[in-house]
């Protein structure tokens, strides 16, 4: 399980260095092999390659009306590997998809990561923070 949050720059060439608290864990579980995504919040998903392969299973299987679903996540889908010291080229179509030039955030999402623009993600929790908690969360206790 991926979680925490992890404010990262790109490199010159879009690379995304992976914190090192991950790297272990997808080198054991994905061969460092990832695959990258569209999300229809408008950031992006890093999936552990065999996470991914659930995933797009999921997702091949939907009916037709599902079908602009589909060309989003699979058509968009990129495959890429970390490198030896820990790096994962984003692509340039995926950055601007997101809107991601050089400051992101990385958040553990449990199977899955999320890539933000720094400044986007920053605004939509700062409108999550003052707006008022979904129902589902009325039993929780913090």
């Amino acid at each position: 399980m991926f979680q925490g949050a992890s404010s990262l720059a790109l490199d010159a060439k879009g690379r995304l260095s992976v914190p090192t608290r991950h790297r272990e864990v997808l080198g054991a579980i994905a061969n460092n092999q990832l695959t990258l995504t569209k999300h229809p919040h408008g950031c992006l998903m890093i999936f552990p390659r065999p996470e991914w392969e659930k995933f797009r299973d999921r997702i091949a299987a939907l009916p037709m009306d599902a079908q602009w679903w589909k060309r989003i996540f699979l058509g968009n889908a990129m495959d890429a590997e970390l490198d030896g010291t820990g790096r994962v080229l984003v692509s340039p179509e995926l950055r601007a998809a997101a809107g991601i030039e050089k400051e992101t955030m990385l958040l553990g999402m449990g199977a899955h990561f999320e890539l933000w623009d720094k400044a986007t993600y920053e605004a939509k929790e700062a409108e999550a923070m003052r707006g008022a908690m979904p129902d589902v969360f009325k039993g929780f206790t913090f």
